[in-house]
């Protein structure tokens, strides 16, 4: 392996603007790379989300793995987790899928799995760096290039995995009205389909796929989700659910409207599955409530807590057999199914706890105990983000118990922490705060907010 090897990958795969950060030449080469290390014994699986770029990209990317010797199948549209489960389920050495998930239209990425469907570990991204880095990726000649194929099944097999795993008669009696807001991103192809099979009446916000993500961007947050909550409302459906751009990650709201961060949502059903299925691990990032510990704890269940970044909780799910991960970001991961974040995944979940509970979505939620958050993000150029972590750091010794697992959690009290970390996918610093008094986290996050950006102007 080379000893000095640029860092491509971030905390979720490779994110640029196209023409800007990712070449075509760049495209090819590290898809060329990703074949290298992939090996050649099957073929390598290529889809793509909706954006503009994605189309363009993913041709560059198949004629990279072809370049290299080894066999690739178009897989077209599709959310990222129905990729993932094809590569799984279809027999593909791995998986290549361009896509930028939740950040702004003109950007785009890669995203490399693993024969099983999970995004490789960091160590494996470090090796196809090295690769690409060191030009060591196979170059076939004309005589030995790799064969291209189509693979049609993607969708139909993603929604049938899912339905494998819920009670499909206990869903359909409670006669669910439900609104999908799929923010035009891929969802738009699985998600309404599968709440139809699965007996639920579906109304549909942002429901045409377009890249430029003109409904609410491809960013589900509380505060773009107005339309969702409207709708909810208007239609006196018994819930919503806002997907992410490619469809891995979903927030929900209540019967009220009332929109809810992925840990609340997530807890309520860490409860429902250990309670149905029985006692496990949690595996969940630094930057998620504590009510997870909570809710684990009453089932004598035990929380593994992670770096940021799906692939950290996907491979600690993997490493010590932990059923159940989340994110505070809307990510859910079903290791039964497959142990990634899936927004489809988690719909067809809460569908079956709210089955189970016999209760309303207010209802089932107001039965957790309370935290209160503050979340936020300020824009910060990658180059300073070193500088103004290590501003944040030297101010903060005097200030609590830190944490240092991922940025700096620094804990106020036992049930107080503020988060500030650098984004791996954006020029931005991200500060989560949490407390079971809110005054007390109003008082935290002013502090602390001001001296983020203190220490950015001055960095």
């Amino acid at each position: 392996m080379s000893s000095v090897s640029r860092k491509y990958f971030g905390t979720n795969g490779i994110r640029g603007v196209p023409g800007k950060d990712l070449s075509l030449e760049f495209v090819s080469e590290i898809s060329q790379s990703i074949a290298t290390y992939l090996g050649n014994s099957k073929p390598v699986l290529v889809g793509h989300d909706v954006r503009n770029s994605s189309p363009a990209l993913s041709k560059t990317v198949l004629s990279g793995v072809l370049s290299a010797g080894s066999d690739a199948n178009a897989a077209g549209l599709a959310p990222t987790p129905a990729h993932q489960y094809a590569v799984r389920t279809l027999g593909y050495s791995g998986g290549i899928i361009v896509t930028a998930s939740h950040n702004p239209p003109q950007y785009n990425g890669i995203k490399l799995v693993g024969p099983d469907g999970v995004e490789v570990q960091r160590e494996s991204e470090s090796e196809v760096e090295s690769i690409y880095s060191d030009r060591r990726y196979n170059r076939a000649d004309w005589q030995s290039v790799g064969k291209l194929g189509t693979e049609t099944r993607v969708v139909e097999n993603y929604i049938r995995g899912i339905m494998s795993q819920v009670n499909i008669p206990k869903i359909s009696e409670r006669k669910f009205t439900i609104v999908l807001d799929c923010g035009n991103g891929a969802q738009v192809v699985t998600a309404p389909y599968l709440c139809e099979r699965l007996g639920c009446k579906v109304i549909t916000v942002n429901g045409q796929a377009d890249g430029n993500f003109p409904g609410r961007g491809p960013e589900p947050t509380p505060q773009v989700l107005r339309d969702l909550a409207d709708a909810v409302r208007s239609y006196s459906a018994d819930l919503g659910v806002a997907y992410d751009g490619d469809g891995d990650r979903s927030l929900f709201c209540d019967e009220n409207g009332v929109i809810y961060w992925g840990d609340r949502t997530g807890s309520m059903l860490v409860d429902h599955l250990l309670t149905s299925k029985g006692g496990g691990l949690v595996a969940t990032t630094v930057s998620t409530s504590s009510l997870v510990g909570v809710v684990a704890a009453k089932h004598g269940s035990r929380v593994i807590w992670t770096t940021v970044g799906s692939v950290d909780v996907s491979r600690a799910m993997i490493n010590n057999n932990a059923a159940l991960g989340l994110e505070e970001n809307g990510g859910f991961f079903y290791g039964p199914h497959i142990p990634v974040r899936d927004g489809a995944m988690t719909t067809a979940l809460v569908l079956e706890a709210l089955a189970y509970k016999k209760v309303s979505f207010s209802k089932a939620i107001g039965e957790l105990q309370t935290f209160y958050q503050k979340k936020s993000k300020f824009e910060c150029p990658d180059e300073k983000k070193k500088q103004v972590m290590a501003i944040l750091e030297s101010e903060s010794t005097e200030h609590g118990k830190i944490d240092r697992t991922d940025g700096l959690k620094i804990w106020v009290d036992d049930k107080s922490w503020i988060l500030l970390r650098p984004s791996g996918t954006e020029p931005l610093i991200r500060v989560f705060a949490e407390s079971d008094n809110e005054q007390m986290l109003e008082s935290m996050y002013r502090k602390y907010e001001s001296m983020v950006q203190d220490a950015i102007k001055s960095s």
